[in-house]
């Protein structure tokens, strides 16, 4: 339904929460080495060390680990200084940090329009409703089945059920959208999964398609 905020904005406006104006080259140049390292959105894999390992693994599932992992990942990146890790995780817990997919409003509308229900189903280790109430997309979410409330992650089954047991549907009539391989572990209960690709913020990523894929649910 939405992804974070271009990474060079998140930087530029952490540094400047860090009382620093940066070069839009030297924002650019941060943004790729804290996107090296795995930051959210990025698309690489996070390059996890052993000294926030624990943390890591417990990310979804407790909101001080959350923010431990994520802020030990950007401070190990080249360039990063005093202060910029923190204020770049306050800007991912942001609802302000976050937009839209260009086609999540509309599809989300034709959906409730046509009476099916809708699970917001998230690894996510702080609450997302904020996120969404600011988008404008929170009254189209029927069940919130978030990882840190409920206490299991994608792709374990369980929180596949837990979101089938939220809106009184059988899993064979379920279709996940989702955008990684955590999110096709729904195959698992029987539903089906349809995985969007990777896209730049606000662009559309091929949500129409879900309009025609829900009637073989």
């Amino acid at each position: 339904m939405a992804q974070l905020e271009p990474l060079t904005r998140s930087v530029a406006l952490a540094s400047e929460a860090c009382g620093r104006q940066l070069s839009p080259l030297a924002v650019t140049a941060l943004a790729d080495a804290i996107g090296a390292q795995g930051w959210l959105g990025s698309g690489m894999e996070p390059r996890v060390r052993p000294h926030f390992a624990e943390a890591w693994a417990d990310r979804d599932l407790d909101e001080d680990a959350h923010r431990e992992a994520f802020t030990e990942l950007a401070a190990q990146a080249h360039g990063v200084f005093d202060g910029l890790a923190d204020a770049l995780y306050d800007r991912l817990a942001s609802p302000e940090g976050w937009v839209a997919f260009a086609d999540t409003f509309s599809t989300l509308v034709s959906l409730k329009a046509q009476g099916y229900p809708i699970a917001l189903v998230s690894n996510i280790g702080f609450d997302a409703r904020p996120i969404l109430r600011r988008l404008g997309i929170d009254r189209f979410i029927d069940a919130w089945v978030l990882s840190y409330e409920v206490g299991f992650c994608k792709p374990d089954e369980k929180i596949f059920y837990s979101a089938c047991h939220a809106l009184d549907v059988e899993p064979g009539r379920v279709l996940m959208v989702g955008d990684t391989m955590a999110d096709a572990g729904a195959a698992r209960i029987g539903a089906r999964c349809y995985l969007v690709p990777h896209a730049e913020a606000g662009r559309s990523v091929g949500l129409d398609a879900v309009l025609r894929l829900v009637r073989g649910c």
